[in-house]
């Protein structure tokens, strides 16, 4: 049986009060407050076109915007359109987000470029896709990959858009995989402060998950980051049959995705409005690390979740290959027919000129570029000869044990909201 909570009926006559008589605390990120490196007429605000939207309208027309649709949720090499690939992550992200953000009457604009934006620099293949082209880049540069920072980088550096400082701070900081029972924004008053901060990224492996959203909107985001991956892994576990819901325990914050969503963005109201920061209580927080913990052991910790452990050795080949090819000047080679000479038109100014930039840094911009299928015919076009054979789970592909039972096993509606 399922258990949705609800906001208080003392919160929700508060909340109903405050609204229509505008006397609500005024914690949100005012427009007024934006900062950009540029100033630039046309990025100015205007009644119809406020200043965040102006960020939201960046990230939607990104050329890497679209290449969302074709990267790895949780689930590599699945041929299934019901498992979630990156692009349905960050739709449910800054849905949740809003959501709270709404109740909490913060900056919606804001709240939805962050999230729109916040795995744009995410590698092929996922979490695992992130660890080995770390690993890469640390053993040529002595310099660490992380993609939360590529996201900042990919919007403010390979296409300079002017995205505002706080759109970028919230990108940077939104680290879901660590998790806190309670979210203060840190201030942040400039780009150079910003930038120190990214730099230190790239040389301290631990600087990333220390970063903290200078905004609560940017808190909002960062915990629903993990709110929409939480069940929803759940859901397409069971339907690409390594796991089902029967397998966690049920604790304060419930087991179906329906229920997680609910739960936790309801804690999150009732603990939150009004108050300078973000937090829940002690039982929804110490459940929601314990159903974390349960996804790491029943699902990511599964082989069947993990990327074909071929993705390893193919990557180091196609690094080996383009930093080669830079360094060759190889003009007809994939990283500048596909790469460089693709980014390189830019009307806005960059700080470097991309074709001066380190070639190590161009080759992994190129690599968390592309998309899974891109990556697997990118390596077959490279090394004809050592073509792999990736083992893809395929509409009519079974194991034995499940030849008889359905190739996707159905949700019940009642546990899809």
């Amino acid at each position: 049986m399922r258990i949705l909570e609800q906001v208080s009926p003392e919160l929700m006559e508060r909340m109903e009060r405050e609204k229509a008589t505008l006397t609500f605390n005024r914690v949100g990120f005012s427009d007024k407050k934006i900062i950009r490196r540029h100033v630039v007429p046309k990025d100015e605000a205007t009644i119809w076109r406020p200043a965040f939207v102006h960020d939201i309208d960046k990230i939607l027309h990104c050329p890497y915007y679209s290449r969302y649709g074709d990267k790895t949720q949780a689930f590599s090499f699945y041929k299934n359109d019901d498992i979630s690939r990156r692009s349905l992550h960050v739709q449910l992200v800054s849905r949740i987000a809003r959501t709270i953000g709404n109740a909490l009457n913060l900056n919606l604009d804001l709240i939805e470029a962050i999230s729109l934006g916040h795995d744009i620099g995410h590698t092929p293949f996922g979490h695992e896709g992130e660890r080995l082209l770390d690993a890469l880049y640390f053993s040529h540069a002595g310099r660490h990959f992380a993609h939360n920072i590529q996201s900042v980088r990919v919007l403010d550096e390979i296409f300079p858009i002017n995205i505002s400082l706080q759109t970028l701070d919230g990108i940077a900081a939104h680290n879901g995989e660590t998790e806190l029972d309670e979210y203060r924004p840190r201030p942040l008053e400039s780009f150079e402060e910003f930038d120190r901060l990214i730099e230190e990224c790239y040389v301290d492996p631990t600087a990333s998950a220390r970063l903290v959203p200078s905004t609560l909107e940017g808190c909002v985001v960062r915990i629903s980051d993990i709110i929409a991956y939480l069940g929803k892994d759940r859901q397409d576990a069971e339907r690409a049959l390594i796991t089902t819901n029967d397998s966690f325990e049920r604790g304060a914050i419930g087991v179906t995705n329906s229920e997680i969503i609910n739960n936790l963005i309801v804690n999150i109201i009732e603990n939150s409005y009004g108050k300078p920061y973000i937090t829940m209580d002690r039982d929804h927080f110490e459940a929601l690390k314990l159903a974390k913990q349960a996804n790491y052991k029943l699902i990511y910790g599964d082989d069947r979740s993990r990327p074909d452990p071929q993705i390893k050795p193919m990557m180091s080949a196609i690094y080996e290959r383009m930093l080669e090819d830079l360094k060759d000047n190889c003009k007809d080679s994939p990283i500048f027919c596909h790469h460089i000479n693709y980014i390189m038109p830019s009307r806005r100014p960059r700080r470097v000129p991309y074709n001066e930039t380190e070639p190590n840094q161009i080759v992994v911009d190129f690599i968390a570029s592309m998309t899974d299928d891109y990556f697997v015919e990118l390596y077959n076009f490279l090394f004809p000869d050592n073509t792999v054979d990736i083992k893809y789970k395929g509409y009519f592909d079974h194991d034995s044990e499940y030849i008889t039972e359905p190739w996707s096993l159905p949700i019940p509606l009642d546990e899809l909201l």
